[in-house]
């Protein structure tokens, strides 16, 4: 088996480990039961993926073995996948759960591998996969296989169609929130640096501060992949926010699997046509932001353009205290993955959940993003437990910190009046 094709298997509040499930075991009540043939067929499959063989039914000493539940996650580039998501999920599936088996892998942006690994938990007996999609198109035949195997599909972060449920954002209004901090950011920046009149110039002189086309702020708009549904509905969202602004769009990117290396060498490229006019950068994600920032930095400018991003990653939040990022938009990761999770256990026992919100024809559980500007990062970050100071606070970052408030006397003073409150 390849690493891309590697299915974790992890034992309800423990660590994930391999190992192999009991052969003609009973579906349990409430959930689709699986034909004979189809059995059958998926041990076939499971073989013929290198020797991946079906894992054992997983649950504490005494626990009756419940069912089996997928984790697909599309990449580990972006931190939250390996840092939130997949702990947090295998985590709380445990404690509603125990009775539960969880297979997990990670695509590494590979959509076949990904079609490999649900094909192959399928095999294993999963009876709802939870999908975060690499491919949005690809996965509608990790949709219908599932489907044909009685098993139920809950789309993760990504819409895919035909699946029982969907748990995500409102990435169109992500994209509001960026574009609306790109703009309120840049054209306060640009106000505060417009040149002041020449004082040898006489009352008589033409002080016109009408803006023309060349005095508008100029920004850079540099996208998610255009393969990624979310990218679009983010990309939508921010030109709704940026329309009827006084500002020039110089150009924009679909950054190809949202690599920050790709968004380096594009912003590269454009600070070097568009020389001094580049006042902000709409950065879809975090990642993209810090290759945007590292390609402003390179090119010598100070201060680096506004520049947001999105995700609330622990080095965007420390660039916000240095002030190299604008903003970023958190979104609570830990709590979608939760949510994903008692949703998938709901599904399994054969239950009919709740939801927020219909996409698609699609039942929906829709979170609440949050933006975090560097006023913010206190009551949102610290306070809301995202990270702490001695994460964010590393020797690079102590004087940002202390500027910000967020460490030495001033926090040492907020903290105790704080107390007192209580």
């Amino acid at each position: 088996m390849t690493r891309a094709n590697r299915i974790r298997r992890t034992q309800p509040g423990g660590t994930p480990q391999r190992g192999r499930t009991q052969p003609g075991q009973t579906p349990q009540p409430g959930r689709p039961r699986r034909s004979a043939v189809a059995a059958v067929a998926g041990l076939a499959l499971a073989a013929g993926l290198g020797g991946c063989a079906p894992s054992d039914p997983a649950g504490t000493a005494g626990v009756p073995h419940e069912g089996t539940i997928g984790l697909l996650l599309p990449e580990a580039q972006t931190a939250r996948y390996e840092a939130s998501d997949h702990p947090t999920f295998v985590s709380v599936t445990g404690r509603r759960c125990p009775g539960c088996t969880v297979l997990y892998a990670n695509a590494g942006q590979d959509a076949a591998a990904q079609l490999q690994q649900a094909e192959s938990m399928l095999a294993q007996g999963a009876d709802v996969l939870v999908l975060d999609a690499v491919d949005t198109v690809a996965a509608a035949g990790i949709v219908a296989q599932a489907k044909r195997l009685g098993a139920q599909v809950i789309a993760y972060d990504r819409f895919v169609d035909g699946a029982d449920y969907y748990v995500s954002y409102d990435y169109e209004f992500i994209g509001f929130l960026l574009g609306s901090a790109l703009a309120g950011a840049v054209t306060e920046r640009d106000a505060g640096t417009e040149a002041e009149p020449d004082a040898d110039a006489g009352p008589d002189a033409d002080h016109d501060t009408e803006p023309d086309a060349e005095d508008r702020p100029g920004v850079l708009l540099v996208h998610g992949s255009a393969t990624e549904p979310n990218a679009l509905a983010i990309a939508a969202g921010t030109r709704r926010a940026l329309e009827g602004e006084d500002i020039d769009v110089l150009a924009e990117y679909y950054t190809p699997d949202w690599s920050p290396d790709k968004a380096t060498e594009w912003t590269e490229a454009m600070l070097t046509r568009f020389p001094g006019q580049v006042d902000g950068v709409l950065a879809a994600n975090d990642g993209i932001a810090g290759g945007a920032i590292a390609a402003a930095k390179a090119a010598g400018l100070d201060p680096v353009p506004v520049t947001t991003g999105q995700d609330g990653e622990l080095a965007a939040v420390q660039r916000i205290i240095a002030g190299d990022q604008y903003m970023t938009v958190y979104k609570a990761t830990d709590q979608q993955a939760q949510t994903a999770a008692e949703l998938a256990v709901r599904v399994l026992r054969g239950e009919e959940p709740r939801t927020t919100a219909v996409i698609q024809g699609v039942p929906t559980q829709l979170l609440a993003p949050r933006a975090v500007a560097a006023a913010d990062v206190q009551h949102v970050i610290v306070d809301g437990h995202v990270y702490s100071t001695d994460e964010i606070c590393v020797p690079a970052y102590r004087d940002a910190c202390e500027r910000a408030g967020l460490i030495g006397p001033d926090a040492d003073a907020a903290a105790a009046l704080g107390e007192a409150v209580r």
